[in-house]
């Protein structure tokens, strides 16, 4: 029976890979469809969110699955239980991403990127972080989670910047209304991103530790 259970656990922990290899690949198209305005690009992501979601009802189901049938020790336990929070950050991530190439497809080509670099400075280090999450849990890598969650202040304080900066622009009566409104957007999608792979860092902390309250390494709070 705990062989069958260590298999079925060990399916578990390649599905996540899975998934956070495919949310990887999201973030990445959404960026480079921003980038390059590339709409071709980003309606493929948009469809591409459907392999993620259908691998995060998998995961879902056998997480459930593990928790009624099984009687799993502690340890075991932290496993699956953040794999279920995690599986549902990956999926938000993919979810955001699409967003964001869906305002891709409609904002006008020929935005001036280097009066406006944070926002590829931004979107950098979002992937980064994403990258660096899924390794964490890859690698059972405490120390580089930490960094995802230290990473975010980073992310932070680049969407205030890059705010205000629009909101600059709009009120120096620039004719860029529209599009000033999208890129908001697309940034608040960035700074989500980056919550969730925070979130996806502090249950990787979590399922290693146990160690959820007073603890630098987990807060009892998670963004939505």
């Amino acid at each position: 029976m705990r062989n069958r259970f260590d298999l079925q656990l060990e399916h578990l922990n390649n599905g996540l890979i899975e998934m956070g290899s495919l949310v990887e690949q999201s973030v990445e198209r959404a960026i480079d469809a921003l980038m390059r305005h590339d709409t071709e690009k980003a309606e493929q992501n948009i469809d591409f969110d459907k392999e993620i979601d259908q691998k995060m009802k998998e995961l879902e189901n056998l997480c459930l699955k593990l928790l009624l049938s099984q009687q799993p020790v502690a340890r075991d336990l932290r496993l699956i239980s953040s794999a279920l929070k995690m599986v549902s950050d990956l999926e938000r991530i993919g979810d955001q991403c699409a967003d964001i190439s869906e305002i891709v497809t409609m904002i006008p080509e020929g935005i001036d990127w280097d009066s406006l670099k944070e926002i590829p400075d931004m979107a950098m280090a979002v992937k980064k972080m994403v990258t660096e999450s899924v390794d964490a849990f890859v690698r059972c890598d405490i120390h580089l989670a930490q960094k995802v969650i230290d990473d975010d202040d980073t992310v932070d304080y680049l969407f205030k910047v890059i705010r205000q900066k629009l909101v600059d622009t709009v009120r120096s009566g620039h004719d860029m209304g529209e599009m000033i409104v999208d890129l908001l957007m697309v940034i608040k999608y960035f700074e989500r991103i980056g919550d969730h792979a925070v979130n996806v860092a502090k249950w990787v902390i979590f399922s290693i530790t146990g160690n959820r309250n007073g603890s630098r390494y987990l807060s009892s709070e998670f963004p939505d």
